[in-house]
């Protein structure tokens, strides 16, 4: 299959948005692009109540960055626009006037964990670990860090950063906050999502939108926030470290 964007609008007003790459959903810059204006676009309809984020396939949720992507970085200013990828898709799920609801089937990277992060309520399966692994190619999570941080808090954050090789199970993440809810099986998993987010599409729109508001109080800044964080991948990226790091990992996949 190619990659893709897809939004799945039911009648009752639950969109459900899907991405897919081939390479374990990794995200190139255009996926990226296509989603972040996706999930703006479908917040703004107001046929729209609720917003279900997944990937396809069946073990991987998202494993991050593309490094096609970015070994083919040459400048500080290519790297902060690539990096701003996440920033965006973060910045979209945060100003969505509408709940968001993740589901995570299976392994999060990198920017996968922010991804998950940046949803309000985030469900998930036993084959969902965690790992942020940008420290083993020279970088960090700068970019996805506020989103994750803000769910998890700054100790188990600093703990899943440094530990860059370590994958943390779906029971820890949930044990941290980072997912509500953990299943067995994917198809425990759906039918769990679809119950709750047809709860909530009978609830009044406007006092889910508000209280959207609260959940992401103190966020304002983060369009700024981001850009910054992205600056400092998007320079790290280019260091000799970090392309030898990239071309040892290619060679392997």
């Amino acid at each position: 299959m190619e990659p893709h964007v897809t939004v799945d609008l039911s009648p009752e007003g639950i969109a459900t948005i899907t991405f897919f790459h081939p390479a374990q959903n990794a995200m190139p810059s255009f996926l990226l692009r296509q989603l972040a204006e996706t999930i703006h676009e479908t917040g703004q309809n107001p046929a729209t109540k609720v917003i279900i984020l997944q990937s396809g396939g069946e073990r991987t949720f998202c494993a991050g960055a593309s490094f096609d992507e970015l070994a083919t970085i040459q400048t500080e200013e290519e790297g902060l626009t690539f990096f701003s990828g996440f920033a965006n898709v973060i910045n979209a799920c945060r100003t969505s006037p509408v709940i968001i609801l993740g589901r995570v089937q299976g392994k999060a990277v990198g920017g996968g964990v922010g991804l998950a992060a940046a949803t309000d309520y985030c469900f998930a399966t036993q084959h969902a670990a965690i790992r942020l692994s940008e420290l083993l190619i020279g970088i960090g999570p700068f970019v996805v860090g506020p989103a994750i941080e803000r769910k998890i808090g700054v100790s188990a954050f600093s703990q899943l950063t440094l530990n860059a090789s370590t994958f943390y199970s779906a029971t820890w993440a949930q044990d941290k906050g980072l997912y509500t809810e953990v299943f067995e099986t994917t198809a425990e998993l759906d039918t769990a999502i679809s119950v709750f987010a047809r709860s909530l599409t009978a609830y009044h729109p406007a006092a889910l939108q508000e209280l959207k508001k609260v959940f992401w109080q103190g966020t304002e800044h983060w369009n700024t926030l981001l850009t910054e964080r992205a600056a400092i991948s998007g320079r790290l990226v280019l260091s000799d470290f970090t392309r030898a790091a990239i071309a040892r990992m290619k060679a392997k996949s």
